[in-house]
């Protein structure tokens, strides 16, 4: 059967795996080096002329499972794989960019990645350009003056903006940019960057695509060429993936479509109920009619997502106070877990940064990031309301 055509949730549970009936589930292969009988065979696998396996810092046989079902998911050629998600997102750029490149961005982007932007890259000699994320003729134009490379999130963390894919990365492409994609908000499930346009998408696998907040990992799919330089790049910068990792994000992918049906159906009705309370003064979800980027999400996503957030009618002492009341969402430095986790954006996605730095990228200090998990939404709802009565 074509891949191509094969559902998403089986190739959640399948793709990579192959059908030779040796395996139900994926083996975890720790031995750091492989072993060969003839010098020729391993000479052939070392220069890439056969298929096989030399040292695990370069390729191992349970991450290249995991490499497989990414690439599958999202279309790409090529998929390789990091320790971490800022692993992919660093070693992405670090081979893409230059002293002298210039790399178009908007500004809410993950605070890992703002700090890429806003101290690590200048430092190499690279123009950085971080624009407007809701003014798309304005980044639009930015592109057009010329860059090397457009890196894009959507949707955006934390603050939910949709960002315009496929209209940037024809602007892109006018110019000879490549595209790259975050996509670990939407997942595979929900949006295909690839199938839009881009060039290039990772994620943090250490979320959704692992589902249970017990591995960390990051990967990258996309034109084979460019994944092939990246890889050599992380090949010997050394973030590579571990075999146990790589397993356990791999096990949780197995669910990754039934986990994001439950947590876009969640989000949704969690959204819809803050967007009415008192004490809430906004709410940023894209599922909701009156998001400004619904209509466009509705157009490149599937499924809104599992990730939310809102600001309430007060200060940040309200919003300690608020997290401090939940019982069934967690306080944690996290998101895509099969549990819900909360908390503001000094204490989670951009922790790395000032206070000035967060104001100057519009992030509200009165900002409550939610990623909602695969429990009972009345529950959810019911712990959350309880809590709002509070303060």
């Amino acid at each position: 059967m074509d891949s191509k055509t094969i559902g998403k949730s089986t190739q959640s549970v399948w793709g990579g795996e192959g059908f030779d009936g040796k395996y139900i589930a994926t083996p975890v292969v720790r031995s750091v080096a492989f072993a060969y009988d003839d010098v020729d065979r391993w000479e052939a696998v070392a220069v890439g002329e056969q298929k096989g396996h030399i040292y695990s810092r370069n390729t191992n046989p349970t991450v290249a499972v995991l490499e497989e079902k990414i690439r599958l998911l999202e279309g790409g050629e090529a998929a390789t794989s990091f320790a971490t998600g800022m692993g992919a997102i660093s070693n992405t750029l670090f081979t893409l960019l230059k002293p002298g490149s210039r790399v178009v961005s908007i500004k809410d982007t993950y605070g890992g990645t703002s700090k890429l932007f806003l101290d690590f890259l200048p430092i190499r000699g690279v123009k950085v350009a971080l624009y407007d994320t809701t003014d798309l003729d304005g980044l639009e134009a930015c592109i057009l003056q010329g860059c090397d490379v457009v890196y894009l999130e959507s949707p955006t963390n934390p603050t939910l903006k949709v960002v315009d894919l496929s209209r940037l990365s024809i602007a892109a492409r006018k110019v000879g940019a490549l595209v790259v994609v975050d996509n670990t908000f939407a997942t595979p499930i929900n949006q295909n960057p690839l199938a839009l346009g881009a060039d290039l998408v990772l994620h943090s696998a250490t979320k959704f695509l692992c589902g249970h907040s017990d591995a960390m990992g990051g990967l990258l799919t996309g034109r084979a060429d460019l994944v092939k330089q990246v890889f050599e790049y992380r090949e010997i910068t050394g973030a590579s993936l571990q075999a146990d990792a790589a397993y356990l994000i791999e096990r949780g992918m197995k669910t990754l479509a039934l986990r994001i049906e439950r947590q876009n159906s969640n989000a949704q009705k969690i959204a819809m109920y803050l967007q009415n309370h008192p004490k809430v003064a906004d709410v940023f979800y894209p599922g909701l009619p009156t998001h400004p980027g619904h209509e466009l999400a509705k157009q490149q996503m599937s499924g809104f997502g599992g990730m939310l957030s809102f600001t309430l009618d007060g200060t940040f002492e309200k919003v300690k106070k608020l997290l401090s009341k939940l019982t069934y969402s967690h306080m944690a430095a996290s998101l895509g877990s099969v549990g819900t986790l909360v908390g503001p954006p000094r204490t989670t996605s951009h922790v790395e940064l000032t206070d000035a730095q967060r104001a100057a990228l519009g992030i509200p200090e009165a900002l409550i990031r939610f990623s909602v998990g695969i429990e009972n939404v009345e529950d959810l709802i019911a712990d959350v309301d309880e809590a709002l009565a509070k303060i």
